[in-house]
């Protein structure tokens, strides 16, 4: 029997880590009628906490501002226990970086949109993303960095943090 016949992977649980919500202007800024230009960002980060069991954590910040002031700052850290057994190193870091991060962000996304929705704005709808795409531009700029050092140490783990 192979070992990726034995390679095992679960979700555990999917919860809220935190979140939080600043309308700095309110309630002047409801008399606003310029929209607003919106901005988004994305971080990642995996640990490993038990024997199988591994806390990846997505953090979104959304910031709404039109010019210099800001209407409201919205950020959700969406995690999830992730049971993982049995698959070699290289895929760990895939699935880490990308599988679980990709099963958490529509849970971000709906809390994201509750926070700002439930402040009194319209919905803020995040587009769908590619979590392949940013784990190989993080995995270039970290081979980039190695060869830049002068060194060829790429095989660790990649962290991916906020």
């Amino acid at each position: 029997m192979s070992d990726a016949a034995q390679a095992s992977f679960s979700i555990e649980k999917i919860y809220v880590k935190d979140a939080s919500l600043e309308s700095p202007l309110a309630p002047n800024v409801f008399l606003q009628a310029e929209a607003p230009q919106l901005e988004i960002q994305v971080g990642q980060q995996a640990q490993q906490f038990a024997d199988t069991l591994y806390e990846v954590t997505i953090t979104v910040t959304a910031t709404a501002r039109v010019g210099e002031k800001t209407q409201f700052l919205v950020e959700v850290a969406q995690a999830g226990i992730f049971a993982i057994q049995g698959v070699p190193e290289a895929e760990l870091d895939a699935l880490l970086g990308i599988g679980c991060p990709t099963v958490l962000y529509p849970y971000a996304r709906e809390a994201i949109s509750d926070l700002v929705t439930r402040a009194g704005f319209p919905p803020v709808v995040l587009a769908p993303m590619s979590f392949e795409a940013l784990y190989l531009q993080r995995q270039q700029q970290a081979q980039a960095a190695a060869v830049g050092a002068g060194r060829d140490d790429t095989a660790g783990r990649i962290e991916l943090a906020s």
